[in-house]
């Protein structure tokens, strides 16, 4: 199982954490990786991108010159897409770019991502943020003291509104919940900074029911009696 030293907002070891070796000690998968980003960048797409066909354009819908004796090409309309100030021609329109990936399939990735980065020695566990006020000087502090320089991660629970208020007029700093914990935000940043509790709700999260002491559905003493097969009855017995 992979241990990590528990630390606190002075770095002081405090202790050490074993964490579960289904979730932080699981191999490296890029591709499954790869497919877990690419389905969390299209679902955050917006998809108004558009441009106006003839039909959205301004302009009037009469004739300019008639068919034939003129000299000219002909015309049909003002807004046709040959014309200055004409239409677009299979231009993008709005649309959901948006895809349902599997659970397993995400899951998979987090697992994945997670165990590289306690491969990598980014991943610190802290016995708790428990900042006096918000205050974003004192948080900067913290971080410069736990030697995190760089884009930092920081699970822990929303109700810390301290460390909320204190962390957000930092750039490089992100605070989210167990549950908000994303692919995306752990490869965009460089150390992801785990509290004791965050650590066990990740297990729970993203653990093998099996592995994390899940109950079993009960079952009987005495299996159930098999049934009979159906057979076709034979001449003989038919007649009798």
């Amino acid at each position: 199982m992979p241990t990590v030293k528990v630390r606190n907002l002075k770095n002081e070891e405090i202790g050490e954490v074993e964490l579960s070796d289904a979730v932080f000690g699981a191999p490296l998968n890029e591709g499954l990786i790869h497919a877990a980003v690419r389905n969390f960048t299209a679902n955050a797409r917006r998809g108004t991108s558009a441009t106006k066909t003839r039909g959205d354009v301004s302009g009037a819908g009469r004739k300019l010159w008639k068919q034939k004796g003129t000299g000219r090409a002909r015309i049909a309309s003002l807004r046709s897409p040959l014309w200055k100030g004409g239409g677009n021609v299979h231009g993008p329109q709005p649309r959901d770019w948006s895809y349902n990936m599997p659970k397993k399939m995400r899951q998979g990735a987090l697992r994945s991502a997670l165990s590289e980065r306690v491969r990598e020695g980014n991943v610190f566990v802290v016995d708790g943020w428990n900042l006096d006020k918000p205050k974003t000087k004192d948080f900067s502090q913290s971080l410069t003291q736990l030697g995190l320089s760089g884009k930092t991660l920081i699970v822990d629970s929303l109700d810390n509104e301290n460390l909320l208020l204190s962390a957000r007029n930092l750039r490089q700093a992100k605070v989210v919940n167990s549950f908000g914990l994303n692919i995306y935000d752990l490869l965009y940043h460089d150390h992801l900074v785990l509290s004791r509790d965050a650590a066990t709700e990740i297990e729970q999260l993203l653990g093998n029911g099996k592995a994390e002491g899940f109950p079993e559905p009960e079952t009987g003493d005495e299996a159930a009696p098999a049934k009979k097969k159906r057979t076709r009855k034979t001449e003989q017995e038919a007649a009798a």
